[in-house]
């Protein structure tokens, strides 16, 4: 009885741990980087970009991966809200707040803001997208499992911003400008990106006048 008892608990176990997946598995030390922001901008390869053949068309936008009837749009301005959003049929939203981290707008109309690609889908594609495949343009696109990679900014800034990387544009609020190359480093390191030369000087310069708090960041 004592072994039955005990080959019903093995079972169970067994199937439980198959049928969580990978995801409920521990994440790997070596997907992890944690390092300066230097450290970070170092990591990354310095590569002339690839210019031609893009099209927004190859990366997917706003999916509801997880079926809940918000797609990848609404998840980031539901996490960004300054105050608690009241979700409505559709994914509607109120009673929201949000603050755009380019210029300081602050607004509690969603319509207000656009979800920006901290790095341009174009700057992703000119800097290593080009040869992913097409699953993996989509996860970036929709990448929820990084607050840096979208954010919810305004109107006017994402227009202005379009695809420039930060030696052709940054921010308006000069405040902000540590956080958003600390950022842009990051998030090339998680994706597997390249700088050009001009776009790793115009980062180094900015990274030699900010704090250095460690950063840490998944591989994907």
């Amino acid at each position: 009885m004592i072994r039955r008892r005990f080959a019903v608990l093995l079972f169970a176990v067994v199937a439980f741990g198959l049928s969580v997946g990978p995801s409920a598995q521990p994440a790997d030390a070596s997907t992890i980087v944690r390092a300066t922001p230097l450290q970070m901008l170092a990591r990354l390869a310095t590569k002339a970009e690839h210019y031609w053949g893009y099209s927004r068309n190859y990366f997917p936008t706003w999916i509801d991966a997880d079926g809940d009837g918000c797609n990848t749009r609404y998840e980031v301005l539901i996490k960004e809200s300054l105050t608690t959003v009241h979700i409505g049929a559709g994914c509607y939203l109120t009673r929201g707040k949000w603050r755009s981290v380019y210029d300081g707008l602050v607004s509690t109309n969603p319509t207000k803001f656009q979800i920006d690609h901290v790095v341009a889908l174009k700057e992703a594609w000119d800097s290593g997208a080009w040869a992913w495949t097409a699953s993996r343009r989509k996860a970036y696109a929709n990448d929820l499992g990084d607050g840096r990679t979208l954010r919810a900014v305004s109107i006017a800034s994402n227009d202005a911003k379009s695809d420039r990387d930060p030696a052709q544009w940054l921010p308006p609020l000069t405040s902000f400008r540590c956080t958003y190359a600390i950022w842009w480093v990051d998030i090339k390191v998680r994706w597997h990106l390249s700088v050009d030369s001009a776009e790793r000087a115009v980062l180094r310069s900015l990274l030699l006048r900010c704090s250095a708090p460690i950063q840490t960041v998944a591989l994907a």
